[in-house]
């Protein structure tokens, strides 16, 4: 399988020139009550893919979701009217915005972009319906899928439209995800470190399952750690665990003992009496946790271990913060573990909504190898599943 086509291939080859260019982005942003736009990073990292149609000298449709509207009853608060406005600023051109677009009956010019409002209005969007999907890919030449964040979903602008477009192709912004995964997993410089952290092993079990066939060390934070330290025969206190996955946890660590890979349990924490910003947070050896107690944090003693790993490491995958970081007494290991990612001569990949908060928050943007639009797709990839938005164009391009 040699992966999708790739729209940048299309562009340099002269074979977008003149022609309708349907991209699928991923423009769903925060709002606020008035609507305007909190956080742009989406609308910006979309730009890229748009610019590269414009020079090329297409005519340029986007579309995107926004939100969760119901299908077939558009309300203000659907609009893409913010979106048009922020992108038009962006790329120094207006951006028009049509509504009611699935049936044609709009113009668009060669160097120009249209914003085509909310598709997942359109009734039949979220079931991929084929009616829908032959109406929308009659409206281009040239089908572009550049929405890493819904790739795992199979929708009629993200799947469908795909498979009856003349042409199906990946956006530099997918292409990006696809390479940077695959440079993680398929082929990675070891030792591969992946950082899963989060809530609930429920929610990532398969995740854990499946990278613990793959790496190094899987190093688990969270919740997530304190089932581990319950399964390594630990005391958690009144810790955030589940009790009933510690045979699957133990799964984990067994398994990856007997390749000579492990799962470094914690050997200190930071606990406190009570979940608040404010609580007083004490350091304790791992085995003193005591029946009041609740883990927040990794201790310094066990943030400086796996910090000396990250930065040995040939390659590292992360997904989730080690601790409470947005509450000060209980960030320090997120920030070692971010600090010591930065510092690292690895490959370095992450994806998830806290743990962008947390690269954010400590400012090491520029030290990340590559950092993941998507979050339940992110994940799915790493689990080694294909996405059905990515597969879809893999069938097109191998035939």
């Amino acid at each position: 399988m040699t992966g999708p086509l790739r729209f940048s291939d299309l562009c340099a080859s002269g074979q977008a020139r003149g022609k309708r260019v349907f991209i699928r982005a991923d423009l769903n942003v925060p709002q606020d009550d008035s609507g305007a736009i909190t956080e742009d990073t989406r609308v910006r990292a979309s730009v890229p893919c748009i610019r590269m149609a414009l020079d090329a000298g297409a005519a340029v449709m986007v579309t995107s979701h926004l939100g969760r509207p119901t299908e077939g009853a558009f309300k203000p608060e659907d609009s893409l009217a913010p979106v048009a406005k922020r992108l038009g600023e962006l790329l120094g051109t207006e951006v028009r915005l049509v509504a009611n677009w699935v049936d044609g009956g709009f113009a668009v010019a060669p160097g120009e972009v249209v914003l085509l409002e909310n598709c997942r209005v359109n009734p039949g969007e979220k079931k991929n319906d084929e009616g829908l999907s032959r109406k929308m890919a009659a409206l281009c030449d040239i089908y572009v899928n550049d929405a890493f964040g819904t790739a795992h979903r199979a929708e009629a602008t993200t799947h469908g439209i795909a498979r009856f477009a003349p042409i199906a192709c990946a956006g530099p912004l997918l292409a990006a995800e696809i390479d940077a995964i695959s440079k993680a997993l398929a082929n990675p410089k070891r030792p591969l470190v992946a950082i899963v952290a989060g809530s609930k092993v429920s929610t990532k079990l398969t995740i854990l399952k499946a990278l613990s066939e793959k790496v190094d060390q899987l190093i688990v934070g969270g919740g997530i750690a304190n089932t581990f330290m319950l399964a390594a025969g630990l005391p958690i206190g009144k810790s955030l665990a589940e009790p009933d996955l510690l045979s699957e946890a133990r799964a984990v660590i067994d398994g990856m003992a007997a390749r000579g890979a492990e799962v470094p349990i914690p050997t200190d924490v930071v606990v406190a009496q009570e979940f608040k910003a404010d609580a007083a947070a004490t350091v304790k050896k791992a085995a003193d946790v005591a029946a009041g107690d609740m883990i927040l944090d990794i201790g310094p003693e066990t943030a400086a271990r796996l910090a000396a790993q990250l930065k040995s490491a040939g390659t590292i995958v992360w997904n989730g913060p080690v601790g409470v970081f947005e509450f000060a007494p209980f960030e320090q290991g997120t920030k070692a573990i971010a600090q010591a990612i930065a510092a690292s001569s690895a490959f370095s990949i992450a994806g998830g909504g806290d743990t962008l908060a947390a690269i954010a928050k400590y400012g090491i943007e520029k030290d990340v190898g590559y950092i993941s639009t998507g979050g339940g797709a992110f994940l799915e990839m790493l689990e080694g599943k294909t996405l059905p938005a990515i597969e879809i164009l893999n069938e097109r391009a191998s035939k």
